[in-house]
């Protein structure tokens, strides 16, 4: 199926303009109506290109996959499989505190379940390159358990420090003591480093 330069430029303005108003003012912000308003069309014309709003913030949620994707692709890959764990993790963590609007569509169940997109096919390499290096800095253990656990360590620190609630209980600022923490839990002390 070809795609006429004119749907494609409406398709991309119609995400550009979630993209935008997600970073501003969160994904409850993300209605077909404000982005289209913001769009300047009509409302229903997001329908058209999108014929359901899940497949339109799927395709806005798939911009914030290939943004922490490119992150991630840019991390020392000189480094020991401990250091580029780290580095990985300190850019998630970077990345869902500067985009806390856009973290939180990323992981919104009903749309990775939906299969909208290839949401999955874009979200699930990120968590093969942590299983990889955790499978080298852990030998020993299921990297792919291992790696689950340590994404849910870091998604739960992401989540509880955009609530402020971590700041609070550590009096800190930093939250590189948590992911220092968490990835001793998971890796062991030291290992690999």
């Amino acid at each position: 199926m070809t795609t006429d330069p004119e749907t494609a430029d409406l398709r991309g303005r119609l995400v550009d303009v979630g993209v935008d108003l997600v970073a501003r003012e969160g994904a409850q912000a993300l209605t077909l109506r404000e982005i289209a308003r913001r769009a300047g069309v009509s409302h229903g014309a997001p329908r058209r290109y999108f014929p359901t709003h899940l497949e339109l913030l799927s395709a806005i949620a798939r911009r914030g996959f290939t943004d922490l994707g490119a992150r991630v692709a840019v991390t020392d890959t000189d480094g020991s499989p401990r250091a580029r764990v780290e580095e990985l993790a300190r850019v998630y963590l970077e990345f869902a505190r500067d985009n806390a609007g856009m973290y939180e569509l990323m992981f919104r169940h009903d749309l990775l379940a939906s299969g909208h997109l290839g949401l999955r096919e874009t979200s699930l390499p990120l968590f093969g390159v942590l299983v990889d290096l955790v499978g080298r800095v852990r030998p020993d253990a299921d990297a792919r358990t291992v790696a689950a656990a340590l994404w849910a360590n870091l998604h739960g620190i992401a989540q509880l420090w955009r609530w402020g609630s971590l700041q609070l209980a550590t009096a800190s600022e930093d939250f590189t003591p948590l992911l220092r923490a968490a990835l001793d839990a998971h890796l062991g002390s030291g290992a690999g480093r």
